[in-house]
Formats: C-alpha cells, structure tokens, sequence
C-alpha cells in the first residue's frame, strides 16, 4: 500500500497541443479523430476538466492525471501504478502522449479507441475503484458545472457516453514531437550531435531495434517507431509459472470480457500473460504492446511492469538476449555483441526523441541516468552479448 500522490493539476504541459509541430504526421493525425466524436474546442476543454478531476474516482482521491501527470509526460514515474487506498497495480503507465495514433490501448491491447481506454480505470478497484460508470456519472451530475457543459457540449445531461468522448477527445489534443530529431529528419544536420546519428545507425542496424520499433524493416520509421504488435522479450516470465497461469486465465476469464481481463491485468499475476488474456494462443504467453520511443528518456521505468530503471538497463538486457529460459520468446530477441560505446550511442539517440516542452526535464534525467549506469548496471552480461544465440527451450505440451 502507498499514499497515491496529489491530483495533478494541467499546468502549461497539460494545455492542448497544435498539430503543427516539427515531424507531426498531418494525414494520420486526421485519420486518429473518428468520425462519431468530431474536435470541438468546448468538448476537448470539457475533457480536460473531466481528465484532472479526482471525483471521477470513488474516493475523490485520484484522477486519469494521477497516473498521467503532463509533468511527467503523463506518465507516474513509478514502475506500477498507485490507485484508491495506496493500491499498487501490476503495470506500468504507459504515456497519453501520441496515444490517438496507437491502433490498441493498454499494454495487451485489450481496447483498440480512447474512449474504450477511458472507461476502464474509472471501473477497476484497483485504480478509480468506482463501482460502474454510472455512479461515476452521478458524482459529476450532481455538479451544476458539469450540468451546463455537457448540455453546450453534447445537448443533454451528463452520461456516461459523452464521459468518456470527452475525455477522449482531450487525450487526442496531446501530439508530441518537435524533437531535435524531428529536426534533424527535417534536414537540419546540426539538430543532434555524431552519437545521437551514429545511434540511429545502430537502431536500424547491428542494434535491431527496428525489428519492433518500425513499422517496417526496409524503410526507416521516423514517426511512429512502433510495429502496433506484440511480443515477448523475456521480461517477468521466470518469476511467474505463466503455463498455470495461462490455465488458470482460461477457467477463470470469460473469453472476450473486458472487464474481467482488466482486472486481471492490474489487480493478479495473470498480469504476466500479456496478449494471451485476449488472444488465448499459447504464441501470445507473455507478449506486450510494442510502445513508442518519443520522449522515452523522460517515460521511464521501463517496460511493462516498470522493472528497468534505465535506459541502459534496457539496452542491456536487449544486448544480452535476455530470455533464456523462456520458450515464448519473440525470435528476434538475441545477443547483439554491441559494445559500451555502441550503448551510449543509441541512448542518445533515444534521448534526441525528446519533445522540446521537456527539454530541460530531458537533460536532466539523462545526466542522472548516464550517472546511475556508470555505478549500477543489474542487466549488464558482457560475455553472453558477445556469445552465440542460446538455445532456446520449447513450450510445454499442454
């Protein structure tokens, strides 16, 4: 149990973002808007105020913006987030920031649009803890506030529908790019420094970052840095017996509940199961969304389950092919032989991708990270990056 921290405010980072910005995909960042919840500036304000407000949750202690702070790049800073009563959760917060491009929300990728997304954390009682939309609704109804907005907004009464579109609404306001790479891609050679470039090389190359983090091999993704899949990368599996969990998954979840399966990603072990909990193949045992890479250096910890501090810590467990024994991993997950200088140079790339309203957040942590790593470095394995790939056991028999 934690105290969960003060309700973010909005602040300026929290404010609504031009899509004009340096890299910003124009043609996708129409296609993200559906056509049955068009933008108007009243529903996106109406949304943020709903997005910042802790009486959408049944204690009126946290807010969507608890685990997404707009200080943080909406984001918690915490490996797994904290919800009503100090209740700590089993995943990581992924960030809002560009969330309109994404073609699934959540790590499994339960929900595929940002209204599904909203409802569910309003609902888990691990998060909002609120027993269904519609007590939330009656909490914001009873305000005479809401009761005007939503009658300018959408012409009637608070519901739970138009809860959620507004929320939506917002979190599709929030485009961040405008990096020094963005720059750089632009055709301004001097936007980031020779370790930055060589790390892009390395990122489409000997580094094989690309296999996940593109959208294809063959051309070089600048914008989304995501193939909107999943796999597994060895993360979590050997402290779970994820076969009897995935048995277990199967008596216990309805096939297709959402709201079962959302409560067994925050609140159990199953957690650790990833894309099986939709899915229900044995190939998806432990496999997670592929995230975005902008402003990454500033989203940290790492991963699902928030288990790698750094960026270092990343790279190195990528180096070594981490996943030994674990017989679901991705095939593209082997030793990469790259060396401490090869490292650096992909972490500054990855910093390059910062958005320049964190700018100065960026520097910082990238100076506290690259200070950490040169003390601590959990995942370093310098003879098995350099080793053949291992061999790798097979599933068990079901």
């Amino acid at each position: 149990m934690l105290k969960p921290p003060a309700i973010p405010q909005a602040g300026p980072l929290g404010q609504p973002k031009s899509p004009k910005q340096v890299g910003a995909p124009a043609d996708a960042t129409r296609a993200a808007i559906p056509f049955d919840n068009p933008q108007t500036p009243e529903k996106i304000a109406l949304g943020q105020k709903l997005f910042f407000d802790g009486r959408l949750s049944a204690d009126g202690t946290v807010a969507c913006s608890t685990c997404h702070n707009p200080a943080r790049a909406f984001t918690d800073g915490r490996p797994t987030s904290v919800g009503i009563n100090g209740r700590i959760g089993q995943r990581n917060a992924p960030t809002i920031l560009n969330a309109l491009y994404n073609k699934t929300q959540f790590w499994d990728g339960r929900v595929k649009t940002l209204e599904e997304q909203a409802a569910l954390p309003i609902v888990n009682p691990v998060e909002m803890g609120q027993p269904s939309l519609d007590a939330a609704v009656a909490r914001i109804a009873a305000i005479p506030e809401y009761q005007d907005a939503f009658r300018k907004v959408f012409g009637g009464p608070p519901n739970a529908r138009d809860l959620l579109r507004a929320i939506a609404s917002y979190e599709r306001t929030q485009l961040s790019f405008d990096s020094p790479f963005d720059r750089f891609i632009a055709g301004d050679s001097t936007a980031i420094d020779d370790a930055a470039k060589r790390g892009w090389e390395l990122f489409n190359t000997r580094a094989r970052c690309n296999k996940c983090h593109a959208l294809s091999e063959q051309k070089r993704d600048a914008t989304s840095f995501t193939d909107n899949d999943f796999h597994n990368i060895g993360i979590g599996i050997i402290r779970h017996n994820v076969v009897a969990l995935a048995r277990q998954a199967e008596q216990a979840i309805k096939s297709g509940d959402t709201s079962q399966i959302d409560r067994a990603a925050i609140q159990t072990d199953m957690s650790a199961l990833g894309r099986f909990l939709i899915t229900r193949r044995a190939r998806d045992i432990a496999a997670f969304k592929t995230p975005g890479l902008r402003n990454v250096l500033v989203t940290g910890p790492y991963f699902h389950d928030g288990s790698q501090e750094t960026l270092w810590d990343v790279m190195d467990h990528y180096n070594k092919g981490d996943g030994l024994q674990d017989p679901y991993l991705d095939e593209d997950i082997q030793p990469l032989a790259l060396t401490e200088d090869d490292i650096d140079d992909v972490v500054a790339f990855l910093a390059s991708l910062t958005s320049a309203p964190y700018k100065d957040q960026g520097i910082k942590e990238l100076a506290r990270q690259r200070a950490l790593s040169r003390t601590n470095r959990p995942q370093r394995d310098t003879a098995r990056a350099f080793g053949p790939k291992p061999h790798q056991p097979q599933p068990p028999r079901p």
